[in-house]
C-alpha cells in the first residue's frame, strides 16, 4: 500500500485541480462524475442530503447546518472545499476529519479500475467521489454537501437531497458563470431539483426572479428566509460569542440564540440556517430546539471550521477571514469598521481571477498593507497588485511570501493595532498553517 502522503501528492500532481490552476481544471459537464459514480457503484444513492450552494456564507451554512444535526442524534457527513490546512478537512463525519486509511484504498481502488485511464477526471471530481463513497460506506444519516463552483455542472450535482440552499448570489467565477447576477443565479439555480424544497438566503430583485421562475417550473416549494426571519442586532459576548433575538412576524421566535461565529455577516446565515432547520422538520427531521441553540453555539468545536472572522491573537489583535469576492470583503470591511484599533496592518494576497479592482476599492484608505501572493500558481504577483492599489490610494510594501508579509506585520504592529489577514482563502492557509 501506497503512503497517505504519496496519494495527496498524486491527487495533487497527476489531477487537475482549480484552486492551484484555474479555469482550466474547471470541467463544464457531468461525464467524468456519472462515470466515477458508475465505477463506484453508486455511492450517492446511499445517504439522505443537503445541497449548499451560493456566492459566499455556503461554508459557514454548511457547517452550522452540519453542528445541529449532530447534536440532534444524527450522524453527519460534511463535504466542503477548499481546505485551509489538512486536504481530510473536506469530508467529515461527526466532525472527524476522514480517515487517512480511506483516501489511501480509495485512490488506490480507482487506479485499479481505472488501469486503462479510460477516465481523467479532475482533482475535485475525485474528491467528491471518494466523499460520497466514504458517507455511504459508513451509513451516514443525513450529509451536508457544498457545491464546489455554480451549481448546475458541479460534480456534486448528481445527488437528489432533501432540500436545496443557496444562500446569495454575487459576482464571483464570472468567466465560468457569467457577467450579471442574473446568469450567475442561473448557474445556481442549477441545483434547484423537481419536487424538491429549496431555501434561499437572500431576496435580491434581480436573482429573485430567477429563483421563482424555476422552482415554478420544477414544482419545488422555495422559501425566502430573509422574507422570514429577522436577525436584528448581534450582541457580542464576553465568551466570543454572538448573541441574536431572531423576530419572525415582528415576535421574538429564538431569544438569546448563541453562535461561535464572529463575523457579522453570520446574520445573514443564521436566517438561512433557521429556514433550513423549519423545512427539515417540515420533511419529518428530529430538531429538538435545544439541539438548534447547542449546535450554533459549538459550529468550531463540532465541524472544525476555520478561517471565519478568526481571531488568532491579542496584542495587537489579529484575526483573518476568507472573504475573497466583493460581496465578502465588502462585509469584512464594515465589520473592520466597527472594530477598534489604532493603527491597521492589512496582510492581503489575491487570485489573477477574481475582480481585483472591485475589491480593491472597497478597502480602508487608512491601513499600512503589506501586499503578497499565496503560494499557488493562480496568485497575483504582489508588485502588480501594489500598482492596482495605488490607483486606490492603498499604500504599502511588496512581500514575495506570505510569512514574510505577516513576519513584517507583526514587527511593525503596537498592542493596540489590528492585523487583518486575507483577500484569499490560501493566504489565511498560508497564516493559519504557520
Amino acid at each position: 500500500m501506497q503512503s497517505y502522503d504519496n496519494v495527496i501528492q498524486y491527487l495533487y500532481d497527476h489531477l487537475p485541480y482549480y484552486q492551484r490552476s484555474g479555469p482550466a481544471a474547471y470541467k463544464d459537464n457531468l461525464d467524468n462524475t456519472n462515470s466515477l459514480d458508475e465505477m463506484f457503484d453508486h455511492p450517492h444513492l446511499n445517504f439522505k442530503s443537503v445541497h449548499v450552494a451560493g456566492t459566499n456564507g455556503k461554508g459557514s451554512v454548511s457547517h452550522m447546518m452540519a453542528s445541529i444535526l449532530m447534536e440532534a442524534g444524527y450522524k453527519t457527513g460534511l463535504y466542503t472545499s477548499p481546505h485551509l490546512k489538512d486536504f481530510r478537512e473536506r469530508i467529515r463525519i461527526n466532525g472527524g476529519m476522514i480517515k487517512k486509511k480511506f483516501v489511501v484504498e480509495f485512490v488506490e481502488e480507482f487506479l485499479r479500475r481505472n488501469h486503462e485511464k479510460v477516465l481523467e477526471p479532475s482533482f475535485f471530481e475525485l474528491t467528491v467521489m471518494l466523499a460520497f463513497d466514504y458517507f455511504s460506506k459508513n451509513h451516514v444519516d443525513i450529509a451536508i454537501i457544498e457545491v464546489g463552483l455554480g451549481g448546475r455542472l458541479d460534480s456534486t450535482n448528481i445527488i437528489r437531497p432533501e432540500l436545496s440552499v443557496i444562500t446569495n448570489i454575487s459576482y464571483d467565477h464570472m468567466a465560468l458563470l457569467g457577467d450579471t447576477l442574473g446568469k450567475i443565479a442561473l448557474e445556481k439555480a442549477g441545483i434547484i431539483k423537481r419536487g424538491v424544497p429549496v431555501v434561499i438566503g437572500e431576496t435580491h430583485a434581480q436573482t429573485s426572479i430567477i429563483f421563482n421562475g424555476i422552482s415554478k417550473e420544477m414544482s419545488a416549494p422555495i422559501v425566502f428566509a430573509d422574507q422570514h426571519f429577522d436577525p436584528g442586532y448581534a450582541l457580542y459576548s464576553t465568551g466570543d460569542m454572538q448573541i441574536f433575538n431572531i423576530r419572525k412576524g415582528g415576535k421574538v421566535v429564538f431569544g438569546n440564540l448563541k453562535l461561535d461565529l464572529l463575523g457579522r455577516y453570520q446574520s445573514k446565515n443564521i436566517c438561512t440556517v433557521l429556514a433550513v432547520v423549519e423545512q427539515l422538520r417540515e420533511l419529518g427531521w428530529k430538531i429538538p430546539e435545544i439541539a438548534l441553540r447547542n449546535g450554533l453555539e459549538k459550529v468550531v468545536e463540532n465541524t472544525g471550521l476555520l478561517g471565519r472572522w478568526q481571531v488568532i491573537g491579542a496584542n495587537p489583535r489579529i484575526i483573518c477571514d476568507t472573504g475573497h469576492n466583493e460581496g465578502g470583503i465588502r462585509e469584512v470591511v464594515a465589520q473592520i469598521k466597527e472594530t477598534p484599533y489604532k493603527r491597521l496592518h492589512f496582510v492581503i494576497g489575491m487570485v489573477n481571477d477574481k475582480d481585483i479592482s472591485g475589491v480593491l476599492r472597497l478597502l480602508p484608505k487608512d491601513a499600512i498593507y503589506y501586499f503578497t501572493k499565496a503560494s499557488i500558481p493562480r496568485a497575483l504577483d504582489e508588485n502588480q497588485m501594489m500598482k492596482m492599489a495605488a490607483y486606490f490610494n492603498l499604500q504599502g510594501s511588496t512581500y514575495p511570501s506570505v510569512a514574510g508579509a505577516f513576519a513584517a506585520a507583526r514587527k511593525n504592529a503596537g498592542p493596540d493595532d489590528l492585523i487583518f489577514v486575507g483577500g484569499s482563502t490560501f493566504v489565511v492557509a498560508e497564516v493559519l498553517e504557520n
